[in-house]
């Protein structure tokens, strides 16, 4: 699956159920590098059902298997929008979820996505550091000549 179908996906699933993470969940750095070990381990394209980017985590619903000449179509399950290197170097923040119909038909939330792959470092959602949220600024007044 490519992208432009990724994002189809996600934009016109009418089950579609997506969450902002409010505040946004940080993984830490030593359970980041686990993370990120394990997603690379279970990628969709050695065997495994997780494709992994910078900015997004893809969850499907079986393995492809790459050695086979016509592999079995996997379907998206759900994916986790992620930026790295903040709030620090080697952190990772989570901050939206997104379950397809398909992922929601067959039992997936947003919490049991996000718990699976960050089970790989010892954490869970509801365990994960927050981001700190801090008061928006003060809004702009202009100038106003004398």
């Amino acid at each position: 699956m490519n992208e432009f179908e990724r994002l189809m996906t996600d934009l016109y699933d009418d089950g579609v159920v997506e969450e902002v993470i409010r505040p946004a969940a940080v993984v830490p750095e030593d359970a980041a590098r686990l993370v990120l070990v394990e997603l690379a381990v279970r990628n969709i394209d050695a065997g495994g059902t997780w494709d992994a980017t910078p900015t997004t985590w893809h969850r499907f619903d079986r393995p492809r298997d790459p050695d086979d000449p016509a592999p079995v179509e996997t379907r998206l399950i759900g994916t986790m929008q992620v930026a790295y290197g903040t709030p620090t170097r080697y952190d990772i923040t989570i901050y939206r979820a997104t379950i397809t119909r398909l992922g929601t038909t067959t039992g997936w939330t947003v919490e049991s996505l996000c718990d699976e792959a960050l089970g790989f470092g010892g954490l869970t959602l509801a365990s994960c550091p927050r981001a700190a949220l801090t008061a928006p600024p003060r809004p702009f007044r202009g100038f106003s000549p004398q």
